[in-house]
């Protein structure tokens, strides 16, 4: 195992087109539950505990060599918006063709083959992480960072926020993304049944508003 190949997965430069996406923070905006930094916390919280903690669990699960068909139909279950549905599945597609040419695997090539249109982006993360010689709770890590730090950036370009705020924000929320990359990867040992399923109904609601939307910023 090598912990850079944690740090090239989690970098926002890794091309697996997560730039596109705000993680639901361009609709909360909008709506105005987003006006400043402490707005932008409280979103990121409640979207690491909720959705981050179950993405987490299932790139864990992944990366502890658990059937990753059975983790994308549980991703399905977990995801009630077909919007987000459809948006997971293409960062699916899009980080498998960057994890396939940073970390030739056969078990990525089984993935993408066994998926063409893309399995859960959470699922082919995991998948990587284990072909780059990672365990379940760095696979856990990098999601849960990725939860909030997709938001953050998102509402810098939204709000013109203030970058240091921003990442003052992240910093703030760190040992709370160790505690969800450890009950992730605690639950992904003990099999897919036991994988966390938290919901955020305000964020599948907002989901499919956003997708409706005729003109924005982010793809979801």
């Amino acid at each position: 195992m090598t912990r850079s190949a944690l740090l090239v997965l989690a970098d926002g430069r890794f091309p697996a087109g997560g730039h596109a996406h705000s993680g639901g923070a361009e609709a909360a905006v909008k709506a105005g539950r987003i006006t400043d930094a402490a707005g932008l916390e409280a979103f990121c919280r409640g979207r690491l505990h909720t959705t981050g903690l179950g993405s987490a669990a299932l790139a864990a699960g992944a990366a502890h060599g658990l059937d990753p068909y059975e983790l994308d139909a549980a991703a399905d279950a977990r995801t009630p918006s077909p919007a987000l549905r459809a948006a997971a599945r293409r960062l699916g597609r899009q980080l498998m063709r960057a994890a396939r040419a940073a970390w030739p695997s056969p078990e990525l090539d089984a993935l993408a083959a066994a998926f063409p249109r893309g399995a859960h982006q959470p699922v082919v993360l995991g998948t990587a992480a284990r072909a780059a010689g990672l365990g379940p709770e760095d696979a856990a890590h990098c999601v849960a960072y990725e939860t909030v730090g997709g938001p953050a950036t998102a509402a810098v370009r939204l709000l013109g926020l203030d970058p240091y705020q921003a990442t003052a924000v992240l910093a703030r929320l760190a040992p709370e993304m160790d505690q969800v990359a450890a009950r992730a990867a605690e639950a992904a040992r003990a099999g897919v049944d036991a994988l966390p399923a938290a919901s955020a109904p305000m964020l599948d609601l907002t989901a499919e508003q956003h997708a409706a939307w005729p003109v924005r910023l982010f793809a979801s």
